[in-house]
């Protein structure tokens, strides 16, 4: 494949999906600016590998990608004992996304409330043992279906299904015993 062409078809291919992949990232690494390393690493992989990319769902192709950039990123640049924490700004998109209005918070209250409620909520995501929280983000924050959770993650769909149905069930324990 030529260089054009493989330019070109990175930019039909990844581009479309590059805030998804930071998003994902961001949930990953727990931050923006290593959330944009991730990224960074992964689009030249997936430059790198674009000539074998075989069409299919490129979402899911390069948010694949992503995750195992992620991970290997986190391997060489962190201890095994920091938890990350990510952004729950998605969590307002998919909302807008999803023709669901958000609590106004014009109000000092309402602000104060929404920022308690987004620690509380992000802090228990965090607290989710990885294979749920990886789940979870994929599945509702990322959108992506069972079966490509099961490709990303190389389980069986049933897993899958099991470990979004767990981690949603230790979320809500959790947040019913938030103050």
């Amino acid at each position: 494949m030529s260089e054009k062409a493989a330019a070109e078809r990175f930019g039909e291919v990844v581009l479309p999906h590059l805030g998804d992949a930071l998003s994902l990232a961001r949930w990953l690494t727990g931050n923006m600016a290593d959330a944009e390393d991730v990224v960074q690493e992964a689009c030249l992989k997936a430059h790198a590998g674009i000539a074998s990319y075989a069409g299919g769902n490129a979402r899911a192709w390069l948010l694949t990608i992503v995750r195992n950039a992620a991970y290997s990123w986190l391997a060489r640049n962190r201890p095994r004992a920091v938890m990350a924490v990510g952004d729950l700004a998605d969590l307002d998109d998919m909302a807008a996304g999803q023709g669901v209005s958000m609590p106004d918070t014009d109000s000092p209250e309402a602000s104060l409330i929404a920022k308690a409620d987004t620690a509380t909520l992000e802090a228990a995501i965090a607290g989710l043992p990885e294979p749920f929280r990886e789940t979870l983000v994929l599945r509702d924050i990322n959108g992506l279906s069972y079966r490509e959770i099961s490709a990303m993650l190389a389980v069986p769909i049933g897993t899958v299904m099991s470990r979004l149905a767990r981690a949603r069930g230790l979320l809500m324990t959790e947040l019913g015993r938030a103050p």
